[in-house]
């Protein structure tokens, strides 16, 4: 019997196998061009082919002599950093308020928070428009950061509760017994054990603004202001904007970040996806 099942098991793996290398093929494949397209010769990517007779690094020069890309990119990575930083405050705070103390209106609260993830962020586009107008937040990164750090509480703090929930209440009461103050359980009990889930929405929180267009043209008005995302968009559009290989040379630099974000974090983002998915 276990040798009659050996053709059915390398026909598995045969078919795992190459579900593998198409996976891989696709994702591959668009890399590999905006790598070529970084590195060819001209303005075109029209002109690249998938085996080059010439490459050149020119246009990650040009992009930093004859543009502002050193300026989106700390614009962008101001504005990234900052909210993962307060986003993660709201949401970690949120999530254990909602998680650990009972007070008239959570119910309806947590409801309500719930039923806002129905609906895409840019539906309120107007009404946040007006709202920076009013408060002069127009044309500021930190308008642009606040929005941010506002639109990721629902999704962030049932996420984190759901964390919350799972921990062993006897901690928290073994702390309450030993006379700790709230601060002091959600500072020396809760944190330590909520790091995969903690660093999984600040990874998060950082990805969201770096990639974000939407938001940022609507919020961003000077030149100087502009993110990475509005910046490399103005490169392609228009009659006399067709600098598409130096637009690729750009592209490949935005995907620093992330991809280190992820190399580094890889062990704590992986245990937080299991934790919101088995925990929450």
């Amino acid at each position: 019997m276990h040798a009659s099942s050996r053709p059915g098991d390398r026909l598995t793996a045969w078919v795992i196998y190459a579900i593998l290398i198409v996976t891989a093929i696709i994702v591959i494949y668009p890399i590999y061009w905006i790598v070529l397209g970084a590195m060819n010769p001209g303005s075109s990517l029209f002109r690249t082919s998938i085996l080059p007779t010439g490459l050149t690094l020119d246009h990650f020069r040009e992009l930093f002599s004859e543009t502002d890309y050193l300026l989106w990119y700390r614009n962008t990575l101001f504005v990234a950093v900052m909210n993962m930083i307060l986003s993660t405050v709201l949401v970690v705070t949120a999530a254990y308020a909602f998680s650990q103390f009972r007070f008239p209106g959570r119910k309806q609260t947590l409801m309500a928070m719930l039923v806002l993830q129905m609906f895409p962020s840019f539906m309120g586009m107007i009404a946040i428009y007006i709202l920076l107008l009013q408060l002069n937040l127009l044309d500021n990164l930190w308008g642009l950061i606040f929005v941010y750090a506002g639109g990721s509480i629902p999704y962030g703090a049932w996420l984190v509760k759901g964390y919350f929930d799972a921990q062993p209440r006897s901690l928290v009461e073994a702390a309450k017994i030993d006379g700790a103050s709230n601060f002091t359980i959600f500072r020396k009990v809760m944190m330590p054990l909520s790091v995969p889930i903690i660093t999984f929405v600040a990874v998060n929180n950082f990805i969201g603004p770096w990639m974000d267009f939407i938001f940022a043209r609507l919020v961003l008005r000077s030149s100087s202001k502009y993110t990475l995302a509005i910046g490399l968009f103005n490169m392609v559009t228009g009659r006399s904007n067709t600098d598409f290989t130096k637009f690729a040379a750009g592209a490949l630099l935005v995907a620093i970040p992330i991809a280190l974000l992820f190399l580094f974090l890889q062990r704590y983002i992986i245990e937080g996806l299991k934790a919101g998915a088995n925990k929450g």
